[in-house]
C-alpha cells in the first residue's frame, strides 16, 4: 500500500508504485487523513458481508491471528514478497503496467504497509485516516475498485503458503481485515474522484541549484492546487515513470499558485536524483494529492518549538511562513540542523524572516561545530512545556527528538510529524 514515511526529501523515500507502495502523515497519524460510496464494489473470496471495525482499546481475536501470522512471516519476508507479485502479475497480468517497470524500488512496500495496518486493526481512530489517505492516493496508479479483489487473492495466497500455523480461522481472520481495509480505501478514493483530480500536471519554473546535491525546485500546476503549510505530496518525474517520491511544500501556500520544494539527491534515488540533476525549467512533472497533518492550530496562540533537519527544514519554513502571514504574535522557535555550515543551505531565508518577525528565533546546529545531535541541544533551552512542538527530518532524527521532546515534559498530544513508517511501528 502507499504508506508515507518522512516527508523530507533528503532522504526520497518511496511511494513506488501499486497497491503496496507504502505512504504517509497524518498518515496512519502523528495526524491527518481524509471518504465514501462504492457500496457494491466487490469483496475478495469468501467474503460475504463486511466487517466494522472493533472499538478502541479491544484486541480481536482476528488481530490476534494477524499478528501472529505477521510474526511467523517476519523471517521470510522476502520471500512472502516475491510470492505475492509472482502471483499477481502470472494471475492477473493486466495489473502489471500500473507498477513501475524496475521492480526493486517497491519490493518491500508491501510487508511495511501489512505491519502498519495489522499493528492498528483494533484501533479505528489511527487505520481509517491511514486508509483514507491510502486509497486516495492510489488514485494516482489508476488503482480502481475492481482491482483490489485481486489483490486480497494473492496477498492471501502469499501469506498461506509461508505462514507456518495458517488454518481457517486465521484465513478467515485475514479475509475480513483485508475486506475492511479495501472498502475504506475504495471509499475514499471514490468521494476523492468527486472533488479533485487523481494528479495534477506541474511546470518547472525555477531550479535553484543551492549545494551539489540539493535543488530548491518551484514549479506551476496545471489547475489550483489546495494545500496547508506544512503537508507534502507525491512527486513523478517524467524520466521514472511510476515511480513517486514524498516532498514537503518549503512555503506555505502563495497567492501566484506555485510550489516550492527542497529536493536532495541520495544515492540510488531515482526521483531525487532526478529532480536535482536532470530537471530544468520547462520540464513537466506530476503531483499527487497533498496529504499530512503537520500544521499549524490557529486555535491557539501556544508557542512552536520547531525541528528540521537537513532538508526537513522544508516544511519548518513553511510553517513559519503560515504563522507570518495570519499575523500572529506567538513565539516560535526554530533549531536548523545540519551536519556542517555548508549545508545550512536555507538559513539566509529563514535569518530574513527572523530580522521582520520579533516573535521569531532561529538557531542552527550543526555536528561539525557543537558536537551535539539536534535533539540534545534543545535541552540547553526552554522550558517548553506549553509549547506545541513540530519535527521534520531523517527518520532516526524524529525518534530521537521525540523521546527528547518527551523527556523535556512536553505531552505526546503536543509533538507532531509525519514520519509513520518507522516511528508507528516503533511505538511512536
Amino acid at each position: 500500500m502507499d504508506a508515507p514515511t518522512t516527508t523530507s526529501g533528503e532522504y526520497d523515500t518511496s511511494d513506488g508504485g501499486g497497491w503496496f507502495a507504502s505512504h504517509p502523515s497524518s498518515s496512519p497519524p502523528p495526524h491527518g487523513g481524509d471518504q465514501e460510496t462504492h457500496a457494491d464494489a466487490p469483496a475478495p473470496p469468501h467474503v460475504q458481508q463486511r466487517r466494522t471495525m472493533p472499538a478502541p482499546g479491544a484486541v480481536s481475536a482476528d488481530a490476534a491471528r494477524i499478528r501472529r501470522t505477521m510474526a511467523e512471516i517476519g523471517p521470510v519476508a522476502d520471500k512472502v514478497t516475491s510470492y505475492f507479485y509472482a502471483l499477481l502479475f502470472v494471475r492477473h497480468p493486466e495489473l502489471r503496467p500500473l507498477f513501475p517497470a524496475a521492480m526493486d524500488v517497491q519490493r518491500d512496500r508491501l510487508l511495511k504497509a501489512l505491519l502498519i495496518a495489522a499493528e492498528h486493526l483494533d484501533n479505528t481512530a489511527v487505520l481509517v485516516d491511514y486508509l483514507k489517505n491510502l486509497g486516495r492516493g492510489h488514485r494516482k496508479y489508476g488503482t480502481h475498485a475492481a482491482h483490489y479483489p485481486a489483490v486480497g487473492e494473492c496477498l492471501i495466497g502469499a501469506l498461506s503458503q509461508y505462514a507456518a500455523d495458517w488454518n481457517r480461522e486465521t484465513e478467515a481472520a485475514w479475509v475480513r481485515a483485508y475486506t475492511t481495509i479495501s472498502q475504506v480505501m475504495i471509499d475514499a478514493a471514490a468521494a476523492d474522484e468527486l472533488r479533485a483530480p487523481a494528479w495534477w500536471q506541474a511546470e518547472v519554473v525555477t531550479h535553484d541549484l543551492r549545494t551539489p546535491d540539493v535543488a530548491v525546485v518551484t514549479v506551476r500546476p496545471d489547475q489550483p492546487y489546495p494545500f496547508l503549510a506544512g503537508q507534502y505530496t507525491s512527486i513523478e518525474t517524467p524520466w521514472w515513470p511510476r515511480v513517486w517520491r514524498h516532498y514537503s511544500f518549503a512555503s506555505a501556500p502563495r497567492s501566484d499558485g506555485l510550489l516550492t520544494f527542497h529536493v536532495k539527491a541520495v544515492t540510488a534515488g531515482w526521483v531525487s536524483r532526478a529532480l536535482v540533476h536532470r530537471a530544468r525549467p520547462g520540464d513537466v512533472i506530476r503531483l499527487g494529492p497533498p496529504t499530512g497533518s503537520m500544521t499549524v492550530d490557529h486555535t491557539t496562540d501556544s508557542g512552536m518549538l520547531c525541528l528540521g533537519g537537513g532538508t526537513g527544514i522544508a516544511p519548518i519554513k513553511a510553517l513559519v511562513e503560515d504563522v507570518a502571514e495570519r499575523g500572529a504574535r506567538r513565539q516560535v522557535e526554530v533549531f536548523y540542523g545540519a551536519r556542517t555550515d555548508h549545508d545550512l543551505y536555507d538559513i539566509d531565508t529563514l535569518l530574513g524572516l527572523q530580522q521582520g518577525n520579533p516573535w521569531l528565533s532561529v538557531r542552527a546546529v550543526t555536528d561539525q561545530q557543537a558536537r551535539l545531535r539536534l535533539p540534545d541541544a534543545i535541552r540547553v533551552y526552554g522550558p517548553w512545556k506549553e509549547f506545541d512542538a513540530y519535527l521534520s527530518g531523517p527518520p532516526g532524527m524524529i525518534r530521537s527528538g521525540v523521546h527528547a521532546l518527551r523527556d523535556i515534559g512536553i505531552p505526546p498530544g503536543r509533538i507532531r510529524h509525519d514520519s509513520v513508517e518507522e516511528l508507528l511501528l516503533a511505538g511512536d
